[in-house]
Parts: structure tokens; C-alpha cells; sequence
């Protein structure tokens, strides 16, 4: 098997962008929420998965384009190590026509890691007499979108508007989904004249205030 080359593939069909080196580590990385209510009566508090959280992948890319002095060149020489890495900086450019940053695809061997770039520190470790930078290490943080508009509300959450409760979802689960916010569990209680919340029920229709 030949040596690959790891790679970023923006969404918008632009050319690919090879690494100059591989990285030597990567790290995947998921979690997820839970809200905890203290609810009176009861010694524990009551803890409710809220959701899971977008996976992401950190990365470290080296760039190195120095030239020690040798038979060709007297002195030592490179080019600006910033033409290959602002490569990468650009990935994170608002695309006019999405209204976001595109989608960016990074391949190395059988990790194919789909999402945004929502990180990227670049730290310049080497400089010619002249300043010009020609050695960088760039730490690169991705995050999976996973499917597009999937936690987008379908109603503006300015606006009232019912839910009907799932199996298993309480309020703060419910605040959480519509308005971001767990503890706005309390303004859907009052909407709907609930004193507790723990007893309502599959299938309750709940009206949703604007907020």
C-alpha cells in the first residue's frame, strides 16, 4: 500500500487541499446533555437527557517550507509558510450563498470526518532573517453538522404555538428543544396552568408562549 497524503474536500467543488504531513494524533470526540431539577419532595434531583452533542475532530497540521543553505543556495530560503495555511484559514469564510461557512470533508485513511471548521490557531514557529514566516503548526477543530436544518424550529419561537408531548420528554426537554434554554420549562408551566411538572403526560397538547 502506498503512502496517502490526508486531505480536506470543501463542499463547494473547490480543488482539495493536501497536508503537508500527515498528523501523528487525532482525537473524536462526542457528548451529551442532561438538565438537573431538584424537584421538592424527593432526596436526589431528577437528571433528563436533553440531547446529544455534535461529534468533533481536532487535529494538528504541520507546514514547513524552509530551505537550509546548500550547494544551490548560499543562505537559507523558503517561501511564506502563510500562502499554504491560509488554504485552511479560508475554509472558514462565510459562503455568501449559504449564509455559512462550507461544509468541509477531512480524509486521512479510514477516518472521513464531514462538518465545519469552527477552530483553527495558527502558531508560527520559524522565521527567515527578514521576518517572513516558514515553519507553522496549526491546531484545526472540526464539527459535524450532521443533517442540515435538523434542530432548525419549523415556527419562530416569537410566536405561540402547541406541542403535543412524546414518550419519555418532560418540559425542560421541551423548553430546550424550542427555545434553547431548559430552565424556560417554567414560562410553558404557567402558559398551561401546570403545578407539576412531573406529572404531565404522552400525548398532552401544550401550548407554547412567544418569548
Amino acid at each position: 500500500m502506498g503512502y496517502e497524503k490526508a486531505v480536506l474536500i470543501p463542499e463547494d467543488g473547490k480543488k482539495e487541499i493536501k497536508v503537508q504531513f500527515n498528523p501523528a494524533e487525532y482525537n473524536l470526540s462526542r457528548s451529551t446533555t442532561y438538565a438537573e431539577k431538584k424537584v421538592l419532595g424527593l432526596d436526589d434531583p431528577f437528571t433528563q437527557y436533553i440531547a446529544g452533542e455534535a461529534e468533533t475532530l481536532k487535529i494538528t497540521l504541520m507546514f514547513d517550507t524552509y530551505m537550509p543553505p546548500g550547494e544551490k543556495n548560499a543562505e537559507e530560503s523558503g517561501s511564506d509558510v502563510r500562502l499554504q495555511t491560509e488554504k485552511i484559514a479560508k475554509l472558514m469564510e462565510l459562503d455568501p450563498k449559504k449564509h455559512r461557512p462550507p461544509k468541509v470533508t477531512f480524509r486521512y485513511g479510514s477516518l472521513i470526518f464531514s462538518g465545519v471548521i469552527t477552530e483553527l490557531n495558527q502558531t508560527f514557529t520559524m522565521f527567515l532573517a527578514n521576518g517572513m514566516p516558514v515553519r507553522a503548526k496549526l491546531e484545526v477543530t472540526f464539527r459535524s453538522m450532521g443533517k442540515e436544518n435538523t434542530h432548525v424550529p419549523l415556527e419562530s419561537p416569537d410566536r405561540t404555538k402547541c406541542r403535543t408531548l412524546y414518550e419519555g420528554q418532560s418540559l425542560w426537554g421541551l423548553a430546550y428543544e424550542e427555545y434553547g434554554d431548559p430552565e424556560k420549562w417554567k414560562e410553558i408551566a404557567r402558559e398551561n396552568h401546570i403545578t407539576n411538572p412531573l406529572q404531565v403526560k404522552p400525548g398532552q397538547v401544550l401550548r407554547l408562549p412567544a418569548l
